[in-house]
């Protein structure tokens, strides 16, 4: 596959949603798997519902995610590329340029004001990459009525500056969401009209809700933007997207973004629709977390720990550290590293309950205390726990909950080991006596 040219064309009226973020995706990595170009244009012919702020917060998706983009407008007002300018209220000398080619070979006639194209009635076969053959019957103008392509007002429509800027920018594949299927003949046939040949077209699944609706604007998750405010990271997210309606046709999941590149296919694309599962983005979010060195993962904690409100401590990355594999979101940090951070924690009333409850418990912390007071290593503090135990007559178990809960004021969290390390010798043994006091 040689000069591969995609590109994504959206609408500055909202923002970024999933839907228009994995057909972004997949035109980035169909370029870039085989060394073409991405490019980028803003439809922005709704002057009356296009804002600054979505375009801007689509610029800001896409970067967030490292969907770098060829050729187009840059953040700045800028642009880069030979076949702009790139936003289509800027185009309109190449719209009327075209038009005025379908106006002069008879293939437009006005209406009321507007303008329509006289489709060739006949039927138009494409070559869907993805879908198949798929066959459009246009001999039967009550069913295929000619298409306006210019309004009463002067504008042009969809159809029709669609296809112009695909023929201008020389785009070769044109990846878009099956809602789009019934437009490409439409297409094709405006391409045979200016005598160019058209890119090759391929319709990727819709996205479904996990209850088997589709997917809407309004729906959890939906929103680009909101996944740097909920904890995920953008290799993460650009992993879940890549697997929503592609497969590596193997059990692969977790793959970082070089591999997605190298394994990319249209045929690994699906016909069938894609289902947005929240829990398994979390839980591929997870696994990127947990391939983090320590002080990757202790440096992308600090804003969720500044924005809870705790300053940051010198130790930082040994305490995110013994977070970090059971850490499914950033947001998750702040909370579960709180008690390290804050020594006058308040205890989880049903765990502190639970030791209460133990009739032993106070005892055996009174004695691990005495203990902890004697080691040396205190790399072995954690054996002491079982240690003090079993000279009480106890099991492990009978004195590891208490410990948990006198050292974090939680049932669960960090190992025992790790806990008793980053607080050392002097402030564990406070909390143990702290906790006795509560008993």
């Amino acid at each position: 596959m040689t000069n591969v040219r995609t590109r994504f064309a959206p609408s500055p009226t909202g923002y970024l949603h999933v839907g228009g973020t994995r057909t972004a995706l997949f035109n980035w990595l169909l370029a870039r798997k085989h060394g073409g170009s991405f490019i980028l244009r803003v439809e922005d012919t709704d002057q009356e519902r296009n804002t600054a702020e979505a375009r801007e917060a689509i610029f800001a998706g896409m970067s967030w995610l490292g969907l770098d983009w060829d050729e187009g407008p840059q953040a700045d007002g800028s642009s880069t590329g030979d076949y702009g300018p790139y936003y289509q209220s800027q185009r309109d000398e190449l719209y009327d340029k075209w038009f005025e080619k379908l106006r002069a070979d008879g293939r437009v006639y006005e209406d009321d004001g507007a303008w329509r194209f006289k489709f060739s009635r006949k039927p138009v076969t494409m070559q869907d990459l993805i879908c198949g053959e798929v066959t459009i019957d246009y001999r039967d103008e009550s069913n295929t009525p000619d298409m306006v392509i210019k309004r009463s007002d002067g504008s042009y429509v969809f159809h029709f500056v669609n296809v112009v800027d695909d023929l201008e920018m020389k785009i070769s594949h044109v990846l878009r969401g099956e809602d789009h299927l019934m437009n490409t003949p439409k297409h094709l046939q405006l391409f045979e009209a200016f005598g160019v040949e058209p890119p090759l077209y391929g319709h990727i699944p819709l996205i479904l809700n996990m209850d088997g609706s589709k997917m809407s604007k309004r729906d959890t998750g939906a929103a680009i933007a909101g996944y740097a405010d909920d904890g995920y990271i953008p290799t993460a997210v650009f992993n879940f997207l890549s697997l929503l309606g592609w497969s590596p046709k193997d059990e692969s999941e977790i793959m970082p973004i070089a591999e997605i590149i190298e394994r990319f296919s249209l045929d690994g694309i699906n016909r069938s629709p894609a289902k947005f599962d929240s829990e398994k983005c979390a839980w591929i979010n997870q696994q990127h977390l947990a391939q983090l060195s320590p002080d990757e993962f202790a440096e992308i904690s600090k804003p969720f720990v500044q924005k809870a409100g705790h300053v940051l401590p010198a130790n930082l990355t040994e305490i995110t550290a013994s977070i970090q594999e059971k850490t499914r979101l950033l947001t998750d940090v702040p909370p579960a590293i709180s008690f390290l951070l804050d020594s006058d924690f308040d205890y989880d009333p049903v765990s502190l309950d639970k030791v209460r409850n133990n009739e032993s418990a106070k005892n055996l912390l009174s004695e691990l205390a005495l203990n902890f007071d004697q080691v040396n290593n205190w790399t072995m503090a954690k054996e002491v726990i079982s240690e003090t135990a079993k000279a009480n007559g106890a099991k492990p178990g009978q004195l590891m909950f208490p410990t948990r809960v006198a050292l974090s004021g939680q049932s669960g969290g960090p190992d025992l080991g790790a806990i008793l390390d980053i607080l050392g010798k002097d402030e564990s043994i406070r909390r143990v006596q702290r906790t006795i006091e509560q008993l």
